[in-house]
């Protein structure tokens, strides 16, 4: 379904992608990881053609993406829908207006000066909103709901474009572990249920292991790791991140613990440092 070829992205003399080659034959769920700075989200985002490539090659379908422009790039922008950490909403805008955004490319210049949108397509982001269980919210400004809440708004507008594929840039980077269990069980039962590939950056190993059909590694721009969630193994994620043997995945964990448990821990760490 998608090749990435030898994509390369330079900035001046730094380059912030490096000869990234994958192929995903299926839809499926992958996690990209790798410390900040290591190219996730300049990949996502040349991936979606919000940022030109300076060389390689992205093909979907026998698309050639690099190559779009026009119409047929807004085109492919719809069916490679982005998400965003910061959610990337209209604060002041009802809810069910921002998920009616995703329509945007396939609405006409008037319609869109005037805000005018079919009731079909209405009734759609209202169904869509229920399925992520926030359609109770639909008449509220989106900066009245907690960030879960409004990431799962974003996600909503993600799916009101009926997209092949959903990019995903640290989705859950700015949520607490509640909500961020929530956002990965709707994007995970969004590929389960609609057969949609998710491609999504990720800081956190328990969660790429919880939720992605394979997992890719990046380091310094390169692709360094390519394989299941069992293959990603602490000694890998410490080459990963270029860490040495001090490293803690549990620094990291967004696992949810009952106050009891979370206790218990603490006190067997303590008794064991004595």
């Amino acid at each position: 379904m998608l090749k990435v070829r030898n994509l390369t992205k330079s900035f001046g003399a730094n380059t912030a992608v490096d000869n990234v080659d994958f192929a995903v034959d299926r839809p499926a769920m992958i996690g990209i990881i790798g410390a900040s700075g290591a190219g996730k989200s300049t990949l996502l985002r040349m991936l979606n053609r919000m940022t030109d490539a300076t060389s390689g090659q992205i093909e979907f379908e026998g698309r050639e993406v690099l190559k779009l422009s026009g119409a047929r790039k807004r085109a492919w922008q719809s069916d490679c829908a982005m998400i965003f950490q910061q959610f990337n909403l209209v604060p002041r805008m009802d809810v069910v207006s921002n998920v009616l955004h995703g329509t945007l490319n396939a609405r006409s210049s008037l319609a869109t000066m005037f805000n005018l949108y079919p009731n079909a397509d209405i009734h759609r982001a209202i169904d869509i909103l229920d399925r992520l269980g926030i359609a109770d919210h639909a008449a509220k400004r989106a900066e009245s709901l907690s960030g879960g809440q409004q990431q799962r708004v974003a996600i909503a507008r993600a799916l009101m474009q009926d997209p092949r594929i959903i990019l995903a840039d640290e989705p859950i980077a700015s949520l607490d572990p509640m909500n961020a269990q929530i956002v990965m069980d709707a994007l995970r039962r969004i590929h389960d249920e609609d057969g949609r590939m998710v491609i999504a950056n990720l800081h956190t190993l328990d969660t790429a292991r919880k939720y992605c059909d394979r997992v890719i590694g990046m380091r310094m721009g390169r692709v360094v790791f390519d394989g299941t969630p069992a293959q990603l193994t602490t000694g890998v994620a410490r080459d990963i991140y270029g860490a040495g043997a001090s490293f803690s995945e549990a620094a990291t964990s967004t696992a949810l613990e009952s106050p009891e448990s979370a206790a218990a821990k603490a006190l067997h760490e303590a008794e064991a440092a004595v």
